[in-house]
């Protein structure tokens, strides 16, 4: 009965990380989007020396 326990909440805790990561690589993949689209939207002004971010 104890190993039937610990194998669910090994299942469980496993299925939440992975729908966690899957939510990361979205969230990943939109971040990536907008960085590409800033470079596509500033590279045509002034010389390219501008920068759309205060790093």
């Amino acid at each position: 009965m104890l190993l039937l326990v610990l194998v669910l909440l090994l299942a469980i805790i496993l299925g939440g990380a992975g729908f966690a990561i899957h939510i990361l690589w979205w969230i990943a993949l939109a971040v990536l989007v907008v960085w590409i689209l800033g470079f596509v939207f500033t590279a045509g002004g002034r010389g390219g020396g501008n920068r759309w971010y205060r790093w």
